[in-house]
């Protein structure tokens, strides 16, 4: 069973692996809230930088010496926004919310730049944690907040069964209106 979890904790989102040819090749990517650093360690063997930012010291620590990953230990719900003056080609943001920062998220991306968001949902309290409505998304909270200046390639909200059950919302965005896109 923990080989299981683990394996589940070091694979990246299908989501973030799907979009991530959007982003520009070899770009500098913000894996925000990075946890374990699952989808920076993908994102730099794809030969992407990464700058990988959590409060989490130790998990940090793991990634420590991987080739095009820096790392940033940052409250990331503190009073200071880590990130003023910086740009980057695309945000990864996964199992995390903290709508305080939502729009700092969104000020650090270039324009084309890409935001790939997966979070949970109101509905997820039924699969267990997070229950706390303050860290689920409302319905259509992500595209709501999207409106305006960008291009949404694509948005999917509801239940999920792996790699566990849970209610989650994800949207893959560019900053700015794309003409045209290649879909992965």
């Amino acid at each position: 069973m923990h080989d299981l979890l683990h394996t589940a904790a070091s694979t990246p989102s299908s989501w973030v692996t799907r979009f991530a040819p959007l982003i520009a090749s070899g770009g500098a990517i913000l894996d925000y809230a990075c946890g374990s650093g699952r989808h920076a360690r993908w994102l730099a063997q794809r030969g992407f930088r990464v700058e990988a930012v959590d409060r989490d010291g130790i998990a940090l620590q793991l990634l420590q010496g991987l080739p095009k990953v820096t790392t940033r230990e940052a409250d990331l719900e503190g009073e200071a926004w880590p990130y003023a003056g910086r740009q980057f080609d695309a945000v990864v943001v996964t199992n995390y919310l903290c709508r305080p920062y939502f729009g700092h998220l969104l000020t650090v991306l270039r324009p084309g730049g890409v935001l790939i968001y997966e979070t949970f949902m109101l509905g997820n309290e039924r699969f267990g944690k997070p229950s706390n409505p303050e860290f689920l998304l409302r319905p259509n909270e992500l595209l709501e907040r999207l409106r305006g200046d960008w291009t949404i390639v694509a948005f999917e909200q509801g239940e999920v069964q792996s790699p566990r059950p849970a209610a989650v919302q994800r949207i893959c965005a560019v900053r700015g209106h794309a003409a045209t896109l290649v879909l992965p």
